[in-house]
């Protein structure tokens, strides 16, 4: 999940290593010092975007045009007439969506976004540019593609499968009617996140277009503190300033450290050749941390460019602090913090993780686990190292999950068998992602094989062990027995707010018709 950050930044006096990289050339330059004006003037834009076409001073018809016209233009600044791919891309799925009917036009559109992105990634690694991260237009098309599958699978759920059908996610996502042409290409090519995202729902962007909360974010207190009513629409000034400063400190800490830990080191002769193996376990900790700020940079500007447009309100925490992280693309301590493979992945590239697990583990019948990471994999580009780290990914996700079913339990007994257990849990999560991303970096398959090689595939081999040695019951099972220990909680839960009402209200007896009434009212 990290190619079109990559794409935008090491050649922006970036470089982060690999084999096969090249220098690069004024041009390649010159798109990336476009890319961070056109995030700037993005900013600067987004403020004025909320501040005088405000909802309640605009309407959406405008919003929508301005939002949309300013994206193209930069858009145009930024890759010159390789932009057109982005309208050229949606134009034809709008097509299909209203051609095709809405029972099958998510698979047409899955495959033809998919193949369309698919085509131009290919054209550029194997007849451009290849192992060339320059800021090219496959970057955005990245994010199109999968904000066009997303609204396929949502106008799907949402026209053609029945209530009872769908789960909780795909109830609140679903789309309910057909989108315009222009609401379409809003939602697509908006000035807010055509360059870097973040993909988001579709619904979340209409309403805050229109000015509309979509769904009511603070159940709890009912939009009060103390008594007071809340403010329907708080500031987002805090929140950017907190996050173009969490810019800057990664912008530092990267242009410091990038040149001090080269990835490229873990495949050199000498180093293998001289180093102890748990110095070089300790470097390859060090020369992938010190990659992680760019993305920190990227993904957190794009976040505080839809903030300051007043996109991203989250509802309020539990001290009554408005959020605003409905669209945040990664959550940092979490990422550093992760004591499983699952927790890291939940917390990186979060907006990513939303798609693949609605358009892809969700509805997929078979081996979701598998599927998605190809999914990933295509999504990601044409290089062999990306197909080498999710197929390593699956692995090790087959393997923590066995660990966490048969293992954690026994380190739940105390607080410091528990501590125990995440200090372990932690390191062996930090070095499995390492080890695992190395062939996305170096983008080959001559390097990345060499570093497995260097390590003997050990944590390939431990992997699979434990995926044998400690059986997991298949997902659909787990979700069976699930349901009868749920029944009856909403059971008592039922009883005893029926024990509260008739308490709380004498005569009255409670019924769910009767607390829906008392919530309206």
């Amino acid at each position: 999940m990290y190619s079109y950050v990559e794409q935008y930044l090491d050649q922006w006096g970036f470089s982060v290593g690999g084999a096969t990289k090249c220098k690069p050339n004024d041009n390649k330059i010159m798109l990336d010092v476009n890319f961070v004006v056109c995030q700037l003037c993005a900013l600067l834009t987004a403020v004025w975007f909320r501040l005088y076409l405000h909802p309640s001073k605009t309407s959406p018809f405008v919003r929508h045009v301005v939002a949309t016209l300013l994206g193209i233009y930069f858009a145009l600044f930024c890759f010159g007439w390789y932009a057109l791919h982005f309208l050229l891309q949606s134009g034809i799925t709008y097509g299909i969506m209203i051609l095709t009917g809405v029972e099958h036009m998510h698979k047409y559109c899955l495959v033809v976004a998919l193949g369309y992105l698919s085509f131009c990634q290919i054209t550029r690694v194997y007849v451009f540019d290849y192992g060339m991260y320059s800021a090219d237009f496959t970057g955005p098309m990245m994010v199109i593609t999968q904000k066009i599958t997303s609204v396929a699978f949502e106008i799907h759920d949402g026209m053609a499968r029945k209530e009872d059908q769908l789960n909780q996610s795909q109830k609140l996502l679903a789309i309910r009617r057909m989108p315009s042409l222009l609401e379409y290409f809003s939602y697509n090519c908006n000035f807010m996140g055509i360059l870097a995202g973040p993909t988001c729902s579709y619904n979340d962007y209409i309403a805050f277009i229109e000015g509309t909360p979509y769904r009511h974010r603070d159940l709890e207190t009912k939009g009060k503190v103390n008594g007071k009513s809340r403010l329907n629409d708080p500031s987002p000034n805090t929140e950017v300033i907190r996050k173009l400063a969490t810019c800057f400190i990664s912008l530092l800490v990267f242009l410091s450290v990038c040149k001090v830990c080269p990835v490229e080191r873990n495949v050199d002769d000498d180093f293998i050749a001289t180093t102890p193996f748990y110095a070089q376990v300790v470097y390859l900790y060090l020369s992938m941390l010190t990659t992680r700020p760019k993305y920190y940079f990227v993904w957190t500007l794009a976040d505080a460019i839809n903030n300051a447009a007043g996109f991203g309100f989250n509802g309020y925490d539990s001290n009554g602090l408005p959020r605003w992280d409905l669209i945040s693309n990664l959550r940092i301590m979490n990422i550093e913090l992760a004591t499983s493979f699952k927790v890291f992945l939940d917390n990186w590239n979060i907006q990513t993780a939303h798609w693949l697990k609605r358009v892809c583990y969700e509805r997929c019948p078979y081996n979701p686990t598998a599927a998605t990471f190809l999914l990933s994999a295509m999504w990601h580009g044409a290089y062999p190292g990306y197909y080498l780290t999710f197929l390593t990914g699956i692995v090790i996700t087959l393997a923590a999950r066995a660990v966490r079913h048969n293992v954690r339990p026994y380190f739940l007994g105390s607080p410091t068998l528990k501590f125990v257990y995440d200090v372990i849990t932690w390191a062996a999560t930090q070095i499995a992602i390492c080890y695992t991303v190395v062939p996305f970096v170096l983008l080959s398959v001559g390097p990345s094989l060499k570093f497995y090689r260097s390590w003997y595939f050990c944590i390939h081999i431990g992997c699979i062990l434990l995926a044998i040695a400690l059986p997991v019951k298949p997902r659909h099972l787990r979700l069976k027995e699930q349901q009868p220990a749920v029944q009856p909680s909403l059971e008592i839960l039922e009883h005893l707010t029926n024990l509260l009402y008739t308490h709380r209200l004498g005569k009255c007896t409670y019924s769910p018709a009767t607390h829906e009434e008392s919530q309206i009212n």
